[in-house]
C-alpha cells in the first residue's frame, strides 16, 4: 500500500464551506435573502393566477424541466401560455408549504389545487440577475403505498 508522506496541498479552508471569510458569508446571506424574495414573489403571482406577472420573475433565458414527463418549457412566454391554457375546473390555489434559500437558489414544496384536483410540487429554482433562470419541478402525484412495507411505515402528510 502506498501512503503519501507529504501533507496535502489543499488547506481546510478550501474544503470546508463554513470557513469562508465573514464578508463572503455576509454576501451569501444577502444573496439568499434576495433569491428568497424573488421566488416568494413568483409564487404570490402564481397564487393570484396572474401568470403574466409570474412571467416577469423569469429570466429571458428561462428553462423549466419536468423530468417525469420529459418536457421542457423554454422562455417566459411559453411558461405563461402553458399556465394560461392549463385545463382547470377553477382558479389555482397555491400554498407554499416550505421554502429553503441559499446564495445559489431556492427549493420550494408547494401544494396546488383547483378545488377538484390537488397535487404537490417540489421546485428547484436557480437565479441569475435577480430573476429565475432555471426551474426543475417534480410533481408528486398520488402513489399508493406498497403493502409489503406496511408494518414499518405510517401514513404521512
Amino acid at each position: 500500500m502506498n501512503i503519501p508522506t507529504s501533507p496535502p496541498t489543499t488547506s481546510p479552508d478550501d474544503l470546508v464551506h463554513d470557513l469562508r471569510q465573514p464578508r463572503r458569508r455576509g454576501q451569501d446571506r444577502l444573496a439568499a435573502r434576495q433569491n428568497e424574495r424573488v421566488v416568494k414573489g413568483f409564487w404570490r403571482a402564481m397564487a393570484a393566477n396572474d401568470f403574466a406577472a409570474a412571467g416577469r420573475f423569469l429570466h429571458d433565458d428561462f428553462v423549466l424541466d419536468w423530468p417525469q414527463s420529459g418536457e421542457r418549457i423554454r422562455g417566459p412566454e411559453n411558461f405563461v401560455a402553458v399556465n394560461q391554457h392549463y385545463p382547470t375546473v377553477g382558479r389555482w390555489q397555491i400554498t407554499v408549504d416550505r421554502l429553503i434559500a441559499d446564495e445559489r437558489g431556492v427549493a420550494t414544496d408547494v401544494t396546488v389545487t383547483d378545488g377538484v384536483q390537488a397535487d404537490r410540487a417540489i421546485t428547484f429554482s436557480e437565479l441569475r440577475d435577480g430573476r429565475i433562470i432555471r426551474q426543475t419541478e417534480y410533481w408528486l402525484g398520488g402513489v399508493e403505498p406498497a403493502a409489503w412495507r406496511a408494518r414499518w411505515v405510517e401514513s404521512g402528510p
